[in-house]
């Protein structure tokens, strides 16, 4: 597993990079999307034939679960005018960056696995012709408990933000849906599963 990627733009077209398989993770929040995708990495170090991507935010480094790039808007956008991006969005008043060497490793054949985000998924779709989404779900009462457990929003916000999200991934994708409600070790032996399959195909 290499633990990140090349943030330099890339030469290699998409037919080349057909040649492996592009897995995206999504979710809403309380699903616990990164401690899987950790979890996962964890079960695949080692492995050159599977690549887990490391995203450039405009966030602080030491915000949230996830391993990723901290740059500044001005950064941020000076590396997508360079084409440093293989896919890039906007979510929750944060800029997030799929660096453009994934193309690299999918050149190569390799499994690449990268966090998304459902309202993204149409640009990985026009990036990556061999495209797998991983969408971990959970019930909607695990996800209100989980949200209210984090003390950032009150319980009336957390039920509201439920009412208006939907679980399930909508659009012509090729979905994985692992449901997270039960124990972590089932999850985890779900996402390893699906992966174990995608790997050098």
């Amino acid at each position: 597993m290499s633990p990140d990627a090349n943030i330099k733009p890339t030469n290699v077209g998409l037919a080349d990079a057909a040649a492996g398989t592009l897995a995206v993770v999504v979710g809403p929040s309380g699903a616990g999307k990164d401690t899987l995708m950790n979890l996962a990495a964890r079960h695949f170090a080692g492995r050159p034939d599977v690549h887990f991507v490391r995203r450039v935010i405009t966030r602080d480094g030491d915000a949230g679960n996830e391993d990723h790039r901290s740059v500044s808007e001005a950064d941020f956008d000076a590396m997508e005018r360079a084409g440093a991006f293989a896919v890039s969005w906007e979510a929750h008043g944060l800029k997030y960056g799929i660096p453009a060497g994934v193309f690299d490793e999918l050149a190569r054949g390799n499994l690449v696995i990268a966090n998304g985000s459902r309202s993204a998924l149409h640009h990985f779709q026009s990036a990556f012709p061999r495209l797998k989404i991983i969408n971990i779900t959970a019930t909607r009462e695990v996800l209100a408990e989980r949200l209210m457990a984090r003390g950032r929003e009150s319980r009336e916000d957390v039920l509201k933000r439920l009412e208006r999200s939907s679980l399930t991934v909508q659009g012509s994708y090729d979905v994985a849906d692992i449901d997270n409600s039960g124990t972590l070790e089932e999850a985890e032996r779900a996402i390893i599963s699906v992966l174990e399959t995608l790997v050098g195909k």
